[in-house]
C-alpha cells in the first residue's frame, strides 16, 4: 500500500457499505434535501448519506486526510466518505454525535469508532448492555448495537472538528429524514455533548416533533420529553450527556459511572 492510495469509492467491496455504484449523489444543499425525502426506506437512506458531496470544504478535507493519512495508520485503508447512520431499524434508543473525527470515523467508517471517545462511548454501552462488544475497530468487526442506533448531525469529518453553519444545514436532511424513519420505535434520544443538543433541534423539527420554545439548556443528564405529529410516533424523551472527548475524560468531567449512569437511565426510558 502506498502513501497517496485514494478513499474507496462505494462498491469496491469495503465491509458493510450500505452503497452501490449506481447509488444517487447529492452534490449540493437542493439535492440532498430531494435525495433524503425520496428515498425509499433506511437502508437506501444511508446508501445515499455515505456517497454524499455537497459540501466542496469537506469533501476536500475528509479525501485528503484519507489520502495523507496519520503516522499510526499510514498502512490502512480510509474510509474517506460521510458516515451514514448504523444499528438497529428499529430502535429504542437514538444515540446523537456532532460528526466524525478525522482519523476516527473517517478512517474506520463508523461513528464514534477507532479514536479514545469512541473506546469510552462503547466500552459504557457494552456495560450497560446496549453494544454486543466493549470495543469498535471499524466496519465490520462484528459489533452490533442492542435495542440502539447511532447517528451524527454531521456526517462528514469537519476540519478542526468544527461544521459551520452553513454545512450543518446542508447536512440537516439526511439527520431529519432518519429521526422520521425511526420515530415509530424511538423512545430516548441521548445528545452526545452540547453541539449535538443544539444541532439535533431543527431536525427534530423537519421530522414532525413539536419542538418547546424556550429550548430547553444543554446539561449532562437533563431530560425533556418531546411529542411528535408523526403517524405512530410516540412521545420521546431527550437526555444529554457530556461528550467523552479526550478533555473530558481526561480531567474528571465525564467519568465512566457518569456515563454508564446516563445510558442506564437511557435503556428505562426506552423500556428496555
Amino acid at each position: 500500500m502506498t502513501s497517496n492510495e485514494p478513499f474507496v469509492p462505494p462498491g469496491t467491496g469495503w465491509p458493510e457499505d450500505p452503497a452501490r455504484p449506481d447509488t444517487p449523489v447529492a452534490h449540493g444543499p437542493l439535492e440532498v434535501a430531494e435525495l433524503a425525502v425520496d428515498a425509499p426506506g433506511l437502508h437506501e437512506l444511508c446508501a445515499r448519506q455515505s456517497v454524499c458531496r455537497a459540501c466542496d470544504r469537506l469533501v476536500a478535507w475528509r479525501e485528503k486526510i484519507a489520502v495523507e493519512r496519520r503516522r499510526a495508520f499510514i498502512d490502512e485503508r480510509y474510509w474517506g466518505r460521510p458516515i451514514a447512520g448504523w444499528g438497529e431499524d428499529e430502535p429504542r434508543i437514538l444515540i446523537v454525535g456532532l460528526a466524525p473525527a478525522a482519523h476516527g470515523g473517517n478512517r474506520t467508517g463508523r461513528i464514534f469508532t477507532g479514536d479514545r471517545s469512541g473506546d469510552w462511548l462503547f466500552a459504557s454501552l457494552h456495560r450497560v448492555g446496549l453494544a454486543a462488544l466493549p470495543t469498535s475497530v471499524r466496519a465490520g468487526d462484528g459489533q452490533r448495537l442492542i435495542g440502539a442506533r447511532m447517528v451524527a448531525s454531521v456526517r462528514c469529518a469537519p476540519p478542526d472538528n468544527k461544521p459551520t453553519p452553513a454545512e450543518r444545514l446542508t447536512c440537516q436532511p439526511w439527520l431529519a429524514r432518519e429521526i422520521e424513519d425511526v420515530a415509530p420505535s424511538v423512545r430516548c434520544m441521548v445528545m452526545l455533548g452540547g453541539f449535538a443538543w443544539q444541532g439535533v433541534w431543527p431536525a427534530l423539527k423537519q421530522a414532525g416533533y413539536e419542538v418547546p420554545r424556550p429550548r430547553p439548556k444543554f446539561g449532562h443528564g437533563v431530560e425533556t420529553e418531546i411529542t411528535s405529529t408523526v403517524e405512530g410516533a410516540a412521545p420521546v424523551t431527550l437526555v444529554g450527556c457530556y461528550h467523552p472527548s479526550q478533555q473530558n475524560t481526561f480531567t474528571g468531567r465525564v467519568t465512566e459511572e457518569m456515563l454508564d449512569a446516563v445510558f442506564t437511565r437511557a435503556r428505562t426510558l426506552a423500556g428496555l
